[in-house]
């Protein structure tokens, strides 16, 4: 199946760079470019692409009030969102993963990793550098703010296995790297996974290390 991509960011020239990019592998095809926030997410219901690779910092609207909506946006739902940063450190990924991104990447990624990691954000999985990830939490559990809600219910409600699976899905392991863990089969892990992202009530992976961190069943630094 073809990955058909939507890419906004306000640099004309990026845009181009990654269309390039995109358009080079034989699984994937641009379906439309957005230069500001709104026009991403009017792009995004026109088109209903597989994945929008979202830049944070644009005009208008910005990036992760645009996942937001699209994220919010029910008709949008199978719509996956992989957020660009200048650089890991920025504090708003950690805002864009409770809008609802599935991943990020920093802008100077090789372009091979960049088609990687579309291809794993569009496969269901979130893509979340452990490390960048820990440190981007950690700063963000310092300041108030208010909780991603948690429709189906706390950690609480899962099983003790369930709770052993979300802690390795908030170290950043996929369903592979879990089933070594556990030793288990990939596939039961990811049963695990799905039954827990529908106890919990989240749509992916990054919105399940969310909830992780801030019931406190992971802290920052035990990465």
């Amino acid at each position: 199946m073809t990955i058909r991509v939507l890419l906004a960011d306000d640099q004309t020239l990026v845009r181009a760079a990654f269309a390039m990019l995109v358009e080079s592998a034989r699984d994937m095809e641009v379906v439309g470019e957005a230069g500001s926030g709104r026009e991403a997410v009017g792009a995004a219901r026109e088109e209903r692409p597989d994945l929008v690779v979202m830049d944070i910092r644009m005009p208008d609207l910005d990036g992760i009030e645009a996942t937001r909506l699209i994220a919010a946006d029910e008709d949008l739902a199978g719509v996956r969102v992989l957020v660009l940063t200048t650089y890991d450190t920025d504090e708003n990924i950690v805002e864009a993963l409770r809008a609802g991104a599935s991943g990020f990447l920093v802008k100077d990624t090789r372009p091979a990793e960049l088609l990687d990691a579309i291809r794993t954000v569009a496969a269901g999985e979130a893509l979340l550098s452990p490390g960048p990830t820990a440190r981007l939490i950690e700063r963000f559990l310092r300041s108030p703010s208010v909780p991603v809600p948690v429709p189906g219910g706390g950690p609480e409600c899962l099983s003790d296995r369930e709770r052993g699976v979300l802690a390795l899905v908030a170290r950043g392991l996929n369903n592979t790297e879990i089933a070594e863990a556990l030793g288990l089969s990939p596939l039961t892990a990811k049963t695990h996974v799905s039954r827990i992202m529908g106890k919990l009530g989240v749509r992916d992976r990054a919105q399940l290390v969310i909830v992780a961190y801030e019931s406190g069943m992971v802290t920052p630094g035990t990465l």
